[in-house]
């Protein structure tokens, strides 16, 4: 059975990632599984049986506190719980093959390493990843980044799905001022800004043109800028509840990391942040 997946380990990131989760799970009509990973800290010669127990039922006490805080939030809503040992992104990951969305808490740039959980997560999950963040504006905007690539058309559909469940306003994005925006790798586009501007703006409409339609009730508008793609949409996200963008755009890059782009946003962006792998559903 499809279910929405939130890791939470008492922090307060991770609590704010359950209230998010908690609302996705209710417009989605879908049950809520919270999830928590506990491991003994010690390297395993030095494992005493009584303490793992003590650690384990730690985090058992733990994952009822998050459970409990979802019934709070939402009486009616289906909650199952989940502990796991390990490490917590291998947990989330492992959730099985009918989890919609994952979601997690954020963290300061500087504690976003390579090996964070956060990136770790969005990088090899294969479904959307939400990263929540503390300072997300309550004005109910959705921007989404569009580059005319497969990840950014799943990024869109996400977009436009959330924004009609939650009634909200979007704005799809297009920031084409770098060599990996130019369609079909085109750097002629680059000596001629009214052609880059025609031929990106094209790319842009018909990218939207098809949730435009799906979705006639979602109040949206495209934004084309001859700028960095990071610098626009980190800009944008200034004034947004929610960015979405999909996990690698038009640009190279390796199978376990997510783009430049995606990658920024996590570590940089001012609201909650979801990446969306290409395929989806």
């Amino acid at each position: 059975m499809s279910h929405v997946v939130v890791g939470y380990d008492g922090t307060s990131e991770s609590e704010r990632a359950l209230r998010w989760a908690v609302e996705e799970a209710r417009l989605r009509r879908l049950p809520l599984t919270v999830c928590h990973a506990w491991q003994w800290p010690y390297p395993i010669e030095f494992i005493d049986r009584e303490g793992v127990a003590i650690v384990r039922r730690m985090g058992e006490h733990m994952l009822d506190q998050g459970v409990a805080l979802a019934h709070e939030l939402a009486p009616g809503l289906k909650v199952r719980k989940r502990l796991d040992t390990g490490g917590p992104y291998l947990a989330l990951l492992n959730q099985g093959p009918d989890a919609e969305l994952i979601v997690v808490g954020s963290h300061p740039p500087e504690e976003m390493s390579v090996g964070s959980t956060v990136l770790r997560v969005a990088a090899r999950a294969d479904i959307p990843v939400a990263v929540v963040r503390s300072g997300s504006s309550r004005d109910g905007l959705v921007v989404v980044g569009v580059d005319g690539s497969p990840g950014a058309d799943a990024a869109l559909a996400f977009a436009f799905e959330e924004a009609a469940l939650r009634g909200w306003r979007l704005r799809a994005v297009y920031g084409c001022w770098e060599p990996g925006a130019a369609p079909d790798g085109d750097l002629s586009l680059f000596g001629d800004e009214d052609k880059l501007r025609h031929v990106c703006g094209c790319v842009l409409e018909r990218a939207v043109a098809p949730w435009l339609v799906k979705y006639p009730f979602v109040q949206a508008v495209t934004s084309l800028v001859l700028r960095p793609p990071r610098e626009v949409l980190l800009e944008a996200a200034e004034g947004a509840t929610l960015t979405v963008v999909g996990s690698r755009g038009a640009g190279a890059v390796g199978p376990l990391s997510v783009g430049a782009t995606s990658d920024a946003l996590l570590k940089h962006a001012p609201c909650t942040t979801t990446i969306v792998p290409r395929r989806v559903g």
